[in-house]
């Protein structure tokens, strides 16, 4: 049984759709944006943890807003992109956006998905970024959205198969990774390690600088 009764279902959407109106102002009406955060919240119908689930809801509908805003011409001044998709969304693809965040500083723009998102973040994965000063602990398992998929300008996927999502004219790679879902943190540190030289490659290929 949900922790969330329907009136607090509608003021987590309504609070979301309020402070994104805000923010897309001009670009988005409401007829729009609630729509989006109605389909955020229910992403996240299944998480274990319900004390964020507001917050995830935001998040993850104020990227999907911008992706589009992005594909419609509305945003011209984005830096490069690339999203990151594995099955959950948990362990691989959420050190590799870890990794660009913390490498690039901000100068790529990074998403991640799952095609059969998890209910919560590999631990081990968690620990073992922890353990190079990146803490991924605030981020969450989510689906990829098809408007993020159209907005990236590189998709890699890892290890999700026919799921993935594939568009005409994007650049696409794929990283045969092992899952370091069930492993411990010894097990996961060299899938760390490659998942950093694959990403300063990657963003090298980008021109963004990380010296």
């Amino acid at each position: 049984m949900s922790l969330y009764q329907p009136t607090e279902e509608n003021d987590i959407i309504e609070h979301g759709v309020n402070q994104l109106a805000r923010k897309y102002a001009g670009k988005f009406d409401e007829t729009e944006i609630r729509p989006i955060v109605k389909e955020s919240y229910e992403s996240f119908a299944d998480a274990k943890v319900r004390t964020f689930v507001a917050v995830f809801t935001t998040r993850y509908a104020d990227d999907r807003l911008r992706a589009m805003a992005k594909v419609r011409g509305l945003i011209t001044d984005a830096p490069p992109s690339v999203l990151f998709v594995c099955v959950h969304n948990a362990g691989r693809s959420q050190m590799a956006a870890g990794w660009v965040r913390h490498l690039s500083k901000g100068k790529v723009e990074v998403y991640s998905g799952g095609s059969l998102p998890g209910k919560d973040l590999n631990t081990a994965a968690v620990a073992a970024m922890q353990e190079v000063g990146i803490d991924i602990a605030n981020e969450f398992p989510k689906p990829f959205a098809v408007e993020i998929v159209q907005a990236a300008d590189v998709v890699i996927t890892m290890g999700c198969g026919d799921t993935c999502p594939i568009f005409p004219g994007k650049r696409y790679e794929d990283w045969a990774l092992d899952d370091p879902a069930g492993l411990g943190v010894e097990a996961v540190r060299p899938i760390r390690d490659e998942i950093r030289r694959r990403v300063e490659s990657l963003i090298s290929d980008l021109g963004v600088s990380i010296r």
